[in-house]
């Protein structure tokens, strides 16, 4: 089988946010199942990414000094960048701080099915500019962040291939979870519900329009199409938090339930086939539910959610665009048409699958082309 390969992979993991360990759960699925590799995950909470996905080593790169984290890289015959929405203003310089050492070092860099933006500082889109343009390859998962990237100015070829949680399979809940949870159908309808908060990525969200939009929204389904509400957390502190704000602002707030159970992705994944239909703002909720077949209405707020919607010909206006009304008619037209939604999705939603397996191809041809390259250099 050979010596294996150490791939050290670095985004927003460490049990923050349940779509990027769906991500994170799909490249090391895809890269365990094509190669002999120990992994080191660059973390913000060491002890849940090892609990959580079995990795070789985990350690806890927020904390660590230059030197440390050159000495990791240093042991690595790839370096990944990736997956997720983590290139924008505010954090551009934490994640391309590891890229920058390992050019330094001679490692190389996968930047792997990422999304990009908003990058509206000079000197991010330089800083994004100079770490790509030294990848040994690059990658995004939409569209949209390939024209940005290209007019910052990288000059390395950028592939579009597709989010790695696509690849994600359901796992058993835990026995007993739904009835711990108080989840019943009391009406007709069981919907799912995806919030999230402003924060740093998401910066012109304004939280008033949108859970009086929701809020809105969901007394409509409630009273239109006798539906039950279950709101979802991707992001267990920052979701529930809105969740119970846009609950709040409800008329029949009896008629809807926020999750406060701990789930993995796969879990969650089973959890959403359980819907009938979902709005939701989340990426990685949207995910899950094209996943499932479960049709949806999404309330797009940024790239990432446009470029989902433009893969599976959905589209819809920003979040901050849209008025009550306008969402009540959008939600009124997709039940009455949810059978051709959910057909939709099954059309569109295998070749966006198959994306997602290129970016794992690309990790493995520059293994197997640093180790050729080293055995005939020695």
């Amino acid at each position: 089988m050979g010596k294996p390969f150490q791939v050290g992979i670095s985004g927003s993991y460490g049990g923050l946010n349940l779509g990027d360990e769906a991500i994170l759960e799909g490249m090391l699925a895809q890269l365990r199942a094509s190669l002999p590799v120990e992994v080191t995950v660059f973390s913000r909470n060491p002890d849940d990414t090892r609990n959580r996905h079995a990795v070789e080593r985990a350690v806890p790169v927020r904390d660590m000094s230059r030197d440390e984290i050159r000495q990791e890289l240093a042991r690595l015959d790839l370096f990944v960048l990736g997956g997720g929405g983590i290139l924008f203003d505010a954090e551009v310089g934490i994640y391309l701080r590891e890229v920058m050492l390992a050019h330094e070092l001679g490692v190389p860099v996968l930047v792997y099915a990422i999304s990009a933006g908003p990058l509206d500082r000079p000197e991010s889109g330089a800083a994004v500019k100079d770490a790509l343009n030294q990848a040994a390859m690059v990658s995004v998962r939409d569209r949209g962040s390939k024209h940005l990237l290209e007019s910052l100015g990288v000059q390395q070829e950028i592939h579009v291939t597709a989010d790695p949680a696509l690849l994600l399979e359901p796992r058993p809940l835990p026995e007993g979870s739904l009835e711990r949870e108080g989840i019943e159908r009391h009406g007709t309808w069981l919907i799912g519900v995806s919030v999230r908060e402003p924060g740093v990525a998401a910066p012109d969200l304004d939280t008033d329009h949108y859970h009086a939009l929701l809020a809105n929204a969901g007394d409509y389904l409630v009273e239109r199409f006798d539906a039950d509400l279950v709101f979802v957390p991707m992001e267990s502190r920052q979701d529930l938090q809105h969740s119970h704000a846009v609950v709040s602002k409800m008329a029949n707030p009896q008629r809807a339930h926020v999750l406060k159970g701990t789930y993995t992705a796969g879990e969650m994944l089973a959890l959403i086939e359980r819907f009938d239909f979902a709005v939701g703002m989340r990426l990685h909720f949207l995910i899950f539910a094209a996943l499932q077949r479960v049709p949806f209405v999404a309330l797009p707020y940024g790239g990432k959610v446009d470029g989902l919607l433009e893969e599976l010909q959905m589209p819809m206006p920003r979040v901050q665009g849209i008025n009550t009304g306008q969402l009540i008619a959008h939600l009124d037209r997709s039940l009455d048409f949810r059978h051709d939604l959910k057909q939709r999705i099954g059309e569109h939603l295998p070749a966006l699958i198959e994306r997602a397996k290129v970016t794992n191809r690309l990790a493995v041809q520059l293994l197997h082309d640093g180790r050729s390259s080293r055995a005939t250099s020695g």
